[in-house]
């Protein structure tokens, strides 16, 4: 089990559950469309958002941040360390330090100050930023190599990442690193790319390394809404069953014998769902056949018929409604067990 850290009053590592992160793609310095990005993002369940601070102006818009945020807010620093050192004390609960572009005394003052203030940090080694390509062995050594700079510098509330945009080459050093230290990590891939194959690659990556019990907080980096990286990064915990307060629509993939709409119905069902934390899981099965047998597991479901359907409950068969009404009967068990 790794190391417990807070950033502020959320816990990362020591058993917590795995957090969900996302980052704003607004100027920092732009308090209003960032503090409504930041209030989007916590309704969407993002637990931590990150934002850059490359500039004076992002700093004394960051004090104003802090304070009004209703979820942590993470400072990412790159090549300035006094930003650093200006956003600590701002009052940020949490720094983002890249080895890569900052100096060795520069990264311990940072690691002094931030000791002085409680304040943890993320080191983000990425793959990208090097000034040599490194094997992902190498990756997890600079990484842990900064880990110990940190330490001798006072501070050991440090939460690590290993990024490649590579999805062997992430794993990897993951796996490197998760050998190395007892810190929390940050898992994810780096440049993943635009949704249609970045979140390919982010699934296989994050989802191999929490497979495997390696992972304590994640974001999904997509060119796109960062809203949409909270919610694919949601659908990767409950997957992996790492989340379990949710509806669950399951539906058989359709063939010949499929006799209602299942897309429709399941799509209407996730949607009206989404907002639910309860543990229920609903089936949407296409025909009679072996839907109920199917389906099995599930609290409640229908079974399509050509011109009637069967509702069940507990894989008991508990009444035939007319297609039409399939929808409502469902949203009507579903009250029930809400």
């Amino acid at each position: 089990m790794t190391k417990r850290v807070y950033v502020k009053d959320i816990p990362i590592g020591g058993g917590a559950r795995v957090t969900v992160q996302s980052m704003c793609n607004t100027l920092t310095s732009d308090y209003d469309a960032t503090i409504k990005s930041i209030i989007e993002l916590a309704n969407a369940g993002c637990d931590i958002v990150r934002v850059s601070v490359p500039d004076k102006a992002s700093v004394q818009s960051l004090k104003r941040i802090v304070l009004e945020s209703p979820i942590p807010v993470v400072a990412d620093i790159h090549y300035d360390y006094k930003l650093a050192l200006d956003s600590i004390d701002a009052g940020v609960h949490k720094l983002r330090i890249n080895p890569g572009n900052l100096k060795k005394d520069e990264l311990r003052m940072v690691a002094m100050h931030a000791k002085e203030n409680a304040v943890p940090i993320r080191v983000g080694v990425n793959q990208g930023s090097q000034s040599v390509k490194l094997s992902p062995k190498g990756l997890a050594l600079l990484c842990y190599d900064t880990q110990r700079l940190m330490e001798d510098a006072g501070t050991d509330e440090l939460v690590l990442a290993v990024k490649s945009s590579n999805v062997l080459d992430t794993i990897e050093a993951y796996r490197e690193l998760n050998k190395l230290t007892d810190y929390p990590l940050h898992v994810g891939l780096t440049e993943a790319g635009t949704v249609n194959m970045g979140l390919t690659k982010s699934n296989i990556a994050i989802g191999a390394l929490l497979a495997d019990g390696i992972g304590d907080t994640i974001r999904v980096s997509l060119t796109t809404n960062p809203i949409r990286e909270v919610e694919e990064g949601k659908k990767i915990l409950r997957a992996l069953g790492l989340d379990r307060e949710y509806v669950e629509v399951v539906a058989c993939p359709t063939c010949a014998r499929t006799c209602i709409d299942v897309e429709k119905y399941a799509t209407e069902l996730e949607n009206l769902t989404k907002n639910i934390k309860k543990p229920l899981k609903i089936a949407v099965m296409g025909c009679s056949v072996n839907g109920i047998g199917e389906a099995k597991g599930a609290d409640f479901g229908v079974c399509g018929g050509k011109a009637q359907s069967l509702i069940f409950k507990d894989s008991e068969i508990i009444k035939s409604v007319d297609n039409q009404n399939v929808l409502n009967e469902l949203l009507c068990l579903m009250e029930e067990y809400k």
